[in-house]
């Protein structure tokens, strides 16, 4: 019997010097790397496929964690995914701690002869190509050669399961307000959010912007229940019909509804895991979906653009039935009947009473369907899964990159032109394309539609005379007034509502600041808290500031409890708190909800949530009788 051998034979191609680096804090080298396994992940972001990937290669690095490297190697399709800024904010999205190299210019994916997204190639410990695949479903099949990999190389001592630690940009980003808002849905009164990033549904009130409520307790998962127990995974599309939301819940591969009056969270069609197979149709949560990212109602019945395989289906929510409607599962840009046309990941979906609208994102396209079995599949704007950019036009004439929503709105397409910071106008009637809001730049300036800037817009609706769009980069709700043609930023307020009460979370999720220790005198005392703000920055009026201090019962340090644990709406800095203090001594720790923003820009609010680690020495008598403790907020970190 044939002795089966895991070692490579030719060379892996090092890294090029000079390429920009991500989640790692220096350019790696397989010189470096040498005694681990290396497996490189060929992928660009927009792509549905790669981003399927994700929880695989998870799993890898769980199971191997001292034994197997992955690199993710960014090869952009598009030009905006070029830009490392922009890599940097898919890395946050879809929450990638390995190392991610930028091959803007594809010198990496030449070297190794790559030619399809996502590509993965497996080098051995001394630093040998062992073999390449391209597609998803990739565990198993790694599983098993890495395994006999390490066996076969441990045999020789060829394993270095020395553990390499690396600063992941999620660790330097602050926590915003909304993260990743995905898709908006109004009902005239109310706003939904889908916070995409924060597993849930944000709730605001549209006469006053405040915060109304929270659907799913923000923990990602699958969960029905009440509002507050639900657990989504990143959903993105969500549509309202009366007291009922619909939520394409994407990272379950589900599709949820929300009863408002009852507020109870219900799913109607999904297992929670990925389909695998094409045009299985199949009833509530006994069918498998992939990756449905948006929905809009019609006639009573669900059209979802299902962007894993690049369809569109349709969910009655009286019978749970779900089935394919248009898209015949390959990717590319072909009109012509609805179950032989030929779609390119499908992201957003809106009708006008009479057909489906819905942005091909891959294909750069705005398109429409036909709601009745019999119909069709035609083109507005776009022309292939390569053919894209920014122009104004009339049907072929004009070019979009990478648009993820569409409204329909007084006889009028409005769309978001992602990946070039736009939202467009088309007019159904002469295949008119021309760009509404934005100067095409990343950025976040209010004002007139033309100086506007936006930074990866997804998801549109409207009410009462203004478009609201998720400003999806910059983790904001912007607001266009249709008759001013002004565009400004929705300033949340209540903005406390979106975060869990202090007690709740356990384990600690923030950042623990130790500070020295200090020397007090017995007697009658003060703990004198300060948060120090650096310039530019201050505390956000939108929320009040938070903070609990806990010692234990009977120690050196002893206060009131309404003392330790208060919530202000606006402090003032320092706080004197009052406690007595004892021969002893004790560590203590304060915990502190700080809400923070840019200095001129309100609405654009961070969230800190911080331990203070405070050790304290009591003796009978001497020096002062005040803690100082002061935390400063890192806006980086």
């Amino acid at each position: 019997m044939p002795v089966i051998s895991y070692a490579g034979k030719v060379n892996a191609p090092d890294f090029p010097k000079g390429l920009e680096w991500l989640n790692t804090e220096h350019p790696l080298s397989l010189r470096e790397l040498k005694g681990k396994v290396v497996l490189l992940d060929f992928w660009t972001y927009c792509c549905i496929n790669c981003i399927h990937v994700i929880p695989d290669l998870k799993r890898l690095e769980a199971k191997y964690r001292s034994e197997l490297v992955v690199i993710g190697v960014h090869s952009g399709k598009f030009s905006t995914e070029r830009e490392t800024a922009n890599i940097r904010e898919a890395i946050l999205r879809y929450g990638i701690d390995h190392p991610v190299v930028n091959d803007r210019s594809f010198e990496v994916w030449d070297a190794y002869t790559v030619n399809a997204w996502p590509s993965f190639i497996l080098i051995d410990p001394e630093g040998k190509v062992v073999g390449k695949h391209s597609g998803e479903d990739i565990f198993d099949i790694f599983d098993r050669v890495i395994r006999g990999m390490i066996r076969e190389f441990d045999m020789f001592g060829k394993i270095d399961r020395q553990p390499l630690s690396f600063v992941s940009e999620q660790q330097r980003a602050p926590r915003s307000l909304l993260s990743f808002p995905g898709k908006v849905a109004s009902d005239g009164t109310h706003l939904y959010i889908a916070d995409s990033n924060h597993n849930r549904i944000v709730v605001v009130a549209l006469a006053d912007h405040s915060v109304a409520d929270t659907i799913g307790d923000g923990t990602e998962g699958l969960a029905d229940g009440s509002c507050e127990n639900a657990r989504f995974s990143r959903p993105q599309g969500i549509a309202v019909s009366g007291q009922v939301l619909y939520v394409a819940d994407t990272g379950n591969h589900a599709v949820r509804a929300v009863d408002l009056a009852k507020r109870k969270v219900v799913t109607l069609a999904g297992t929670g895991r990925q389909a695998r197979r094409f045009n299985v149709s199949g009833k509530g949560t006994a069918v498998e979906l992939n990756s449905p990212w948006d929905l809009v109602v019609h006639n009573g019945i669900l059209y979802i653009a299902m962007a894993g395989p690049h369809q569109l289906w349709t969910l009655d929510p009286e019978t749970g039935w779900a089935r394919p409607h248009a898209g015949s599962g390959r990717e590319g840009l072909i009109d012509g009947p609805l179950a032989e046309a030929v779609l390119a990941q499908p992201s957003g979906i809106t009708t006008d009473g009479r057909r489906l609208y819905f942005a091909d994102s891959e294909a750069s396209a705005v398109r429409a369907a036909d709601p009745d079995a019999g119909g069709m599949v035609e083109t507005f704007v776009g022309e292939g899964l390569f053919e894209f950019g920014d122009r104004d036009g009339v049907g072929t004439e004009a070019r979009l990159q990478h648009p993820l929503g569409v409204l329909s709105h007084e006889g009028v397409l409005y769309v978001a032109d992602t990946y070039n910071n736009k939202i467009k106008r088309i007019d159904p009637a002469s295949r008119r394309c021309e760009t509404v809001i934005g100067a095409g730049r990343q950025g976040m300036t209010d004002g007139p539609a033309g100086t506007a800037e936006l930074n990866e817009p997804n998801g549109l609706t409207q009410a009462h005379g203004k478009l609201y769009i998720a400003d999806t980069n910059n983790h904001l709700i912007r607001i266009f007034d249709l008759a001013a043609q002004e565009l400004s930023t929705m300033s949340l307020q209540h903005a406390d509502a979106l975060l869990p009460p202090q007690r709740k979370r356990d384990p600690f999720e923030g950042k623990r600041v130790e500070l020295p220790e200090q020397t007090v005198a017995a007697g009658a005392g003060a703990i004198e808290l300060t948060v120090l703000f650096p310039e530019g920055l201050k505390l956000s009026a939108m929320a009040p500031f938070s903070f609990r201090c806990s010692f234990e019962d009977g120690s050196a340090v002893r206060m009131a409890p309404g003392v330790a644990d208060q919530t202000l709406p606006h402090p003032v800095f320092p706080l004197s708190l009052p406690v007595a203090f004892s021969p002893g001594a004790v560590q203590g720790a304060i915990d502190l909800i700080v809400y923070y923003c840019q200095a001129g820009r309100e609405y654009l609010c961070f969230i800190k949530h911080l331990r203070a680690i405070v050790p304290v020495r009591v003796v009978e008598e001497g020096g002062a009788r005040t803690v100082r403790v002061e935390v400063a907020i890192d806006a980086a970190a």
